[in-house]
């Protein structure tokens, strides 16, 4: 049987369509002492050999920050994606994207690192990691 008959009997699997690949450049949305950051790598990022590796709004990801404070710079650290241009559908029907890329930095457990985030958070990034919602101001 082919593949596409296989997975006609599987259940539907929702998900958020995966519009940053590494070398993506995002905007820290908090307040920890970075500005600009890039994607180096995915966490639990299950791929075919030799694709690019993608994350989308929700997803934990390895950035280098580019600019920033004297501290933060060139340090590698964890951060969770918040906001994405690319547009991707909701359960619900409607279309979600924002104006910009950005993620928070998290420790490796999902503590946001600054005591503030900027502008709004997804709800698909807000239900997965409960500690950066209730530091979130706006929830979209």
């Amino acid at each position: 049987m082919s593949k596409r008959g296989r997975a006609a009997g599987s259940a539907y699997k929702v998900g958020v369509t995966k519009g940053l690949p590494i070398g993506a450049v995002l905007k820290c949305a908090d307040n920890s002492g970075a500005k600009v950051l890039k994607i180096i790598a995915v966490l639990r990022y299950g791929g075919r050999l030799r694709r690019i590796a993608s994350a989308a709004v929700g997803d934990m990801v390895v950035v280098s920050v580019k600019k920033g404070t004297p501290q933060m710079r060139r340090q590698v650290i964890n951060a969770v994606i918040v906001r994405q241009k690319k547009p991707y559908r909701r359960f619900d029907g409607t279309w979600i994207y924002f104006e910009e890329n950005a993620a928070v930095v998290t420790t490796p457990t999902g503590e946001p690192r600054g005591s503030d985030i900027r502008g709004p958070v997804a709800k698909e990034a807000a239900e997965r990691w409960p500690r950066i919602a209730s530091t979130a101001r706006m929830i979209i």
